[in-house]
């Protein structure tokens, strides 16, 4: 029975914090980052983190967001100097908020995110973002008081609402980057002078880790179409003596490949928009239905051409339409697959679109 008292005492020690274990800390003691900038810097990175608005003392008082940045030559070194510039102890575990500067991104992304994916509190569910013509760290710094994640959250709101780009978290993008050498990420641009302000500013592109360029406008929508899912849009259509608008709904496009051999001769693109008249001044008849639903038709090919035909100059097919269409060609598919970005960068693409007016 006495040899158990010294370890029986040593444990008593341990839960009273009298054992020489860490400081333990409290959750107010702890600087919760819920976002980081990541840039290329000389010699290194400079990243750039920043929590949300906080909550000081009893009466939980608020206080503006804390920004903290350090360059250095890893990523590992620039956090762990983050450390000190705060009497708070800085975590990382809340961070969901991840922006590349566009120099960066340019020389590629994949140490940014293969250290994500292995630090024991970052992780790759963050949404990723793109600062287009500019830097990470003034893309932190524009959320002042507020914090920068509070702007990126509406966007991300908006997004899933199908009125904002499409939002995609750096684990999907790591993914597409490595399944298919080829993924997309939503870029922002700041503008508004000193007030300056995140927008949308289309798509940033990369193939084997790099960013090659960016989509915009119809370009951007195109892309938007090859993905899929729910967005919504408006085509106003001038008839004669009748103003009409169609609200678009939601888009699903589907791929097909056709070989003659082991050799790819044509994509196939057919994408399907459903759509619903929701302005007019007379109810259209079947003539006017026909030339609505060919307006958007004509629209939407038009986007879709531009979408690839970038993307097929840069050998870059984020949207997967190959291993789509390997789902009906399994065999035939696996000939093709190691080399895909070069048969996607020639051959030949046949765009349908089908209007449906709901």
């Amino acid at each position: 029975m006495k040899k158990l008292c010294l370890p029986l005492l040593a444990v008593c020690l341990a839960l009273t914090g009298c054992a020489g274990l860490p400081v333990s800390r409290e959750m107010g003691d702890m600087a919760l980052l819920r976002a980081m900038g990541v840039d290329a810097a000389s010699g290194g990175v400079a990243v750039t983190g920043s929590t949300g608005p906080r909550a000081k003392g009893l009466q939980a008082e608020g206080e503006s967001a804390l920004t903290l940045a350090a360059d250095r030559a890893s990523l590992s070194a620039a956090c762990l100097a983050m450390q000190g510039q705060s009497d708070s102890y800085v975590f990382f575990g809340y961070v969901d908020q991840l922006l590349l500067g566009e120099e960066l991104a340019r020389q590629g992304v994949q140490p940014v995110l293969d250290y994500f994916a292995r630090d024991g509190e970052l992780g790759l569910g963050a949404q990723l973002w793109l600062v287009r013509g500019g830097t990470a760290r003034e893309a932190v710094n524009s959320g002042g008081g507020e914090g920068v994640d509070k702007r990126l959250q509406t966007l991300q709101t908006d997004s899933r609402m199908g009125i904002a780009s499409i939002t995609r978290t750096a684990g999907e993008i790591y993914t597409d980057l490595l399944e298919q050498g080829a993924a997309f990420a939503p870029a922002l641009v700041l503008s508004g002078g000193e007030e300056s302000v995140l927008t949308e500013g289309g798509y940033g592109i990369f193939k084997d880790g790099a960013l090659m360029g960016f989509l915009e406008g119809e370009a951007a929508k195109g892309l938007e179409l090859l993905y899929g899912g729910l967005f919504e849009d408006v085509l106003e259509v001038e008839l004669p003596g009748n103003k009409t608008a169609l609200r678009i709904g939601s888009a699903r496009t589907s791929s097909r490949l056709v070989f003659q051999g082991d050799v790819p001769t044509v994509l196939h693109i057919t994408c399907e928009v459903k759509a619903s008249l929701s302005e007019y001044q007379v109810q259209p008849g079947a003539s006017e239905t026909e030339k609505l639903k060919e307006a958007l038709r004509a629209r939407e090919v038009t986007r879709l051409e531009r979408a690839l035909e970038r993307l097929q100059s840069w050998g870059a097919d984020c949207a997967g339409l190959g291993a789509r269409a390997a789902m009906a060609c399994p065999a035939r598919w696996q000939a093709v697959e190691g080399v895909w970005a070069e048969w996607f960068a020639r051959v030949p693409i046949d765009v349908t679109v089908k209007v449906r007016l709901l």
